[in-house]
């Protein structure tokens, strides 16, 4: 009987470290995704972006899987949605 009284002792306290770090790390992280999930698929012309690699622009173009953004007078470039990292106002 000790050893299943050690063993219950060990596991309580794993438990609860588990749902803490759930709540406090996995849960917000995916929040946050899905977040992003839904700003990427509402991504319309003349919304002002930024990327990934930190090219701001304006969308010109949207297609199922990229995106065409103006950077500047008669220079657009194409990139996927997935590098959208964040939809400015």
């Amino acid at each position: 009987m000790p050893a299943n009284s050690s063993f219950q002792q060990m596991l309580i306290p794993a438990i609860l470290i588990f749902i803490i770090f759930h709540f406090l790390v996995f849960r917000p992280q995916k929040k946050e995704q899905q977040k992003k999930e839904e700003m990427k698929k509402n991504l319309k012309k003349k919304d002002k972006v930024v990327t990934a690699g930190g090219i701001h622009g304006t969308i010109v173009n949207v297609k199922e899987k990229t995106i065409v953004i103006r950077v500047d007078d008669n220079v657009k470039i194409e990139f996927d949605k997935a590098s959208v990292s964040e939809v400015q106002t």
